[in-house]
């Protein structure tokens, strides 16, 4: 019940439109919220996105549906939230369980042991995007959309990869989270035989360059048919590696910037460039205003190791900080996507999958419930219209040892709140006056909490969501440190 007071009216209700001619969702690995020229970094140079938010909307408080990947490209595939999917952490495709769920065809069950140093037991994550969940292939492909992948997919090995979820093109789009290495052939000494489904070519080729030219020849064999193109770069993930002359372009960057790392800049620069080639052909075979092109984030930028940096945002990926969920969101439609604008509503990955639907005419799934809004009145400036929302994330695990400790958190409105498990904890965060969550405001405001702490346990136990519990032999709690 709960899951159609959180949803606008049927997507029918709204106003038909023509149908693009096709759909390009560029969905770029760990890209920070701005890590974009036109989001305001003071380093990278993306000219070719640049162009593509002056041409369209930009989303100035869009997030992730997860501070981690694996999760928000589920939630992107099927407009699901993560909790009501069972996929709440990164998937660990190496794992002897992950091997052993394969081996047996089932979803591991129960909860893992804490580790060290930790003191909760956590839900057990699934290992693969089931089959029953509607993608956005499948979405489309009653309407006759051809349907293509090109890079990360990290929702399931050989089995569960994306021709098996509707795609009818896949490049690259496997179990891995990221490559061996980013240079053809693509592999390393334990991965000699490089990213599945992307065999090697031209020695020494960078793997955005290939990926954009996957892009282009599926582009190729779509002939007059409308067609949905899922451009996943593995970049900007680690490792940070990129071709030695665009390194060049940014060995000078000054160290006081916030962008100064040069290797980081030149990978953002060849994702830019990627999704240049592909615009770029659109527009040459006069079909760039036709399409639909969104370009996003899976999570916000990593900063638990050198690589880019949020701020003003706190933190990056892992945390239930703005940092770590906030991503861009660009969306070029002319005729629907306002050019040059902004949008200060907050959005969220799930709502894509409706954007899409009502987008191409197609109506969504019925037999199961959704967790986004078509963004179309957003695009088209009737923010007055819009109904607010509660926003919630839930990550019930522990990232890179105990970095980050079991979390959910809400946002409605201005107010943010965060719960720690491991020792009960709020904190409450004013985003309007405090985006950067210096302050925490859970002491001064203990009616508000209580509100946002119940409104979020209402609608993840709407999601189905599974939750951590106390380890019997753990230690005593200990405060996530920031």
């Amino acid at each position: 019940m709960l899951a159609f007071l959180f949803s606008l009216p049927p997507l029918a209700q709204e106003p038909p439109l023509p149908p693009p001619r096709g759909v390009v969702l560029v969905l770029v690995d760990d890209l920070g919220w701005s890590d974009l020229g036109c989001c305001g970094s003071d380093g990278y140079r993306t000219p070719e996105i640049d162009r593509l938010a002056a041409e369209g909307t930009r989303f100035t408080q869009a997030y992730a549906s997860a501070a981690v990947c694996s999760p928000t490209r589920a939630a992107v595939q099927t407009g699901r939230a993560p909790a009501r999917l069972g996929i709440t952490d990164w998937i660990h495709h190496a794992s002897a369980e992950a091997a052993q769920a394969v081996a047996c065809g089932r979803h591991p069950e129960g909860l893992a042991p804490a580790p060290r140093g930790g003191r909760l037991l956590t839900p057990r994550n699934r290992v693969w995007l089931d089959h029953d969940e509607i993608s956005l292939a499948e979405l489309l492909a009653p309407a006759g959309w051809r349907a293509g992948y090109v890079g990360k997919w990290h929702l399931g090995p050989a089995g569960w990869r994306p021709e098996d979820q509707g795609y009818a093109f896949n490049a690259g789009g496997c179990r891995f989270g990221q490559p061996p290495s980013y240079f053809d052939p693509f592999g390393n000494r334990r991965y000699p035989d490089g990213i599945p489904g992307l065999p090697g070519r031209t020695a020494g080729q960078y793997l955005a360059v290939r990926e954009a030219d996957e892009a282009l020849a599926f582009l190729a064999g779509c002939g007059d048919r409308p067609f949905l193109l899922l451009f996943a770069p593995y970049e900007v993930h680690a490792p940070l590696q990129a071709p030695a002359a665009t390194i060049d372009l940014f060995r000078d960057l000054p160290p006081e910037r916030r962008h100064h790392h040069p290797v980081y800049a030149a990978m953002v620069h060849e994702v830019d460039r990627a999704v240049g080639r592909v615009a770029g052909e659109l527009r040459r075979r006069g079909l760039l205003d036709a399409v639909l092109f969104i370009v996003t984030s899976d999570n916000g930028g990593a900063t638990h190791f050198p690589a880019t940096d949020n701020a003003p945002l706190r933190r990056g990926k892992g945390f239930p900080y703005e940092g770590g969920l906030r991503v861009p969101l660009i969306v070029r439609w002319p005729g629907v996507a306002r050019s040059g604008a902004t949008c200060p509503v907050p959005v969220i990955s799930t709502d894509l999958f409706p954007t899409l639907a009502a987008a191409a005419g197609v109506p969504p799934p019925d037999d199961r419930a959704l967790d986004g809004r078509s963004l179309l009145p957003l695009l088209r400036g009737e923010e007055a219209g819009w109904t607010e929302r509660p926003l919630v994330w839930h990550f019930p695990h522990y990232w890179a040892g105990t970095l980050v400790r079991p979390w959910s958190a809400i946002r409605r409105g201005r107010w943010k709140l965060i719960h720690w498990y491991e020792d009960d904890r709020d904190e409450l965060y004013d985003l309007a006056a405090d985006p950067g969550e210096h302050e925490d405001r859970a002491a001064a405001e203990p009616e508000r909490v209580a509100a946002l702490r119940a409104e979020m346990f209402r609608v993840l136990y709407d999601q189905g969501a599974r939750f951590p519990a106390l380890d019997p032999a753990a230690a005593p709690p200990r405060r996530q440190r920031d």
